[in-house]
């Protein structure tokens, strides 16, 4: 995906007017978000009460309506994502009622085809969101969506919702990938600078493992495990190399299949990760040897870099979510992030992520959230929850609860920046949700790189 200037259509002023009031109600960008303020609280009085509603008058009023929301979001992220309603359903009435699962990708189509589909999902892969279009399970957005879109969002981004030029579902967080975790205390009392290239990095990891290395201290660490979805931390791993390697335009054509998945390029890729994710001298601290990623949950890859058991941990910008509460994530606190360097100190190309809400009905309950969800007025209320980012133009930096997240924001908000977009959610879901996935989980377990590539380009339909 390129991220580049976008015309905003005058038909779209009534939504950038509408986005002026709410900042003008809430008494400006500081106030927005926050559970609610007090029309969440339920304590105020009534005037208190109805200023607050004012915000949410556009969407109606519903007495004692349900609206379930499936997603693959959970733990902690999940409990931040319901805080987000809050003032939402004291205002209409509609409770949102979220099921997490990472079980997602499988149980949405089991859900849809058995007739149990849930009234709005949060979608990770445009392609899995395509395929359900496809399956004929999806509605299309109604336009108060789309106005939404057009109004916060670049076309590129909108194009990852729209199937066969009909719109289905407005994009809603997104994530910078291409960060490496680590501790800046760690690497000041070593002397370990931040690497501006990747042969930067690979001599620092060497560097570290000269240093450190032992059975509990390795220069790296990374878990991959993920329920139903396991495996997809390594090939964002691979997709960051692809784009480093091989370039913008090669990648482009991977995530289309016309660069075959056991070509060259992608085969030098998957070993300069190898190079790294397969070496038992440079992974995987405090937990084990190189195939231990393959049975470490996600979200305690990077947690041993806290007890001073590995150095750097790759990955999104989201990732801020798992570090234990109270954790200092800043330039020096505990935890800190690091672009992951391109191959020379001029190129910076960067992968990025996101997620769509689509609905499987057109019920005004339906409706109202998703329009809702589509707001300027919801990313500002979840970026200053905490512990996520949005390429949405309404999204003030400064809310982020991170200086991590506001690089993020920032980067994602550059008109000029050269991006492309997550490569396995852009494939078929058989290949970017499934035999990519899977063969990862095979290569970290010790099969060859170019085996498993055969097997993922032989799947592609």
């Amino acid at each position: 995906m390129r991220i580049r200037k976008q015309r905003r259509a005058g038909s779209l002023a009534a939504g950038a007017a509408a986005v002026a009031l709410v900042l003008a109600a809430c008494g400006g960008a500081d106030d927005l978000g926050g559970g609610g303020g007090g029309g969440g609280g339920g304590g105020g009085d009534d005037a208190t009460t109805e200023a607050d509603c004012a915000d949410f008058e556009e969407y109606g009023t519903f007495e004692g309506e349900t609206v379930t929301l499936f997603s693959s979001i959970r733990e902690q992220e999940a409990d931040q994502l319901q805080d987000t309603f809050e003032a939402f359903t004291e205002c209409t009435g509609i409770t949102v009622e979220h099921n997490g699962s990472g079980e997602f990708e499988q149980q949405v189509v089991v859900q849809a085809e058995g007739g149990n589909a849930p009234d709005l999902a949060i979608f990770p892969q445009p392609g899995l969101l395509q395929r359900m279009v496809g399956d004929g399970h999806l509605v299309p957005a109604p336009d108060t969506v789309e106005a939404n879109a057009d109004e916060g969002w670049s076309e590129d981004w909108k194009a990852y919702g729209t199937v066969d030029g009909e719109f289905y579902a407005a994009p809603l967080m997104a994530s910078v990938k291409s960060f490496v975790w680590y501790s800046p205390s760690a690497f000041e009392e070593n002397g370990y600078e931040v690497p501006e290239t990747w042969d930067d990095l690979m001599a620092l990891t060497e560097q570290i493992a000269t240093d450190h290395g032992s059975e509990t201290v390795k220069p790296w660490c990374a878990g991959i495990e993920s329920g139903g979805a396991t495996g997809w931390p390594a090939t964002d791993w691979i997709e960051d190399v692809v784009l480093r390697s091989a370039g913008a335009d090669a990648y482009d054509q991977w995530v289309t299949g016309e660069l075959a998945f056991n070509s060259p390029e992608i085969v030098d890729a998957v070993d300069m990760a190898g190079a790294i994710l397969k070496n038992d001298d440079y992974v995987n601290g405090g937990i084990g040897d190189s195939r231990s990623i393959a049975t470490t949950s996600f979200n305690d890859g990077g947690l041993p870099i806290l007890e001073g058991n590995c150095f750097m941990h790759r990955q999104a910008s989201f990732y801020e979510a798992q570090w234990p509460e109270g954790t200092d994530v800043s330039p020096e606190g505990d935890v800190f992030a690091f672009y992951l360097p391109g191959m020379t100190a001029e190129e910076s190309p960067l992968l990025v992520a996101g997620e769509f809400v689509g609905a499987f009905n057109d019920n005004e309950a339906t409706a109202a959230v998703q329009a809702f969800m589509s707001s300027g007025e919801w990313a500002n209320t979840r970026v200053e929850i905490g512990g996520v980012t949005s390429a949405n133009r309404a999204v003030d930096p400064e809310l982020a609860s991170s200086d991590v997240l506001r690089l993020a924001i920032e980067l994602l908000q550059d008109e000029g920046a050269v991006a492309r977009f997550d490569g396995s959610d852009l494939m078929p879901s058989e290949v970017g949700a499934g035999s990519f996935w899977t063969a990862m989980v095979d290569w970290i377990n010790g099969s060859e790189t170019q085996s498993v590539l055969d097997t993922v380009e032989s799947s592609w339909p």
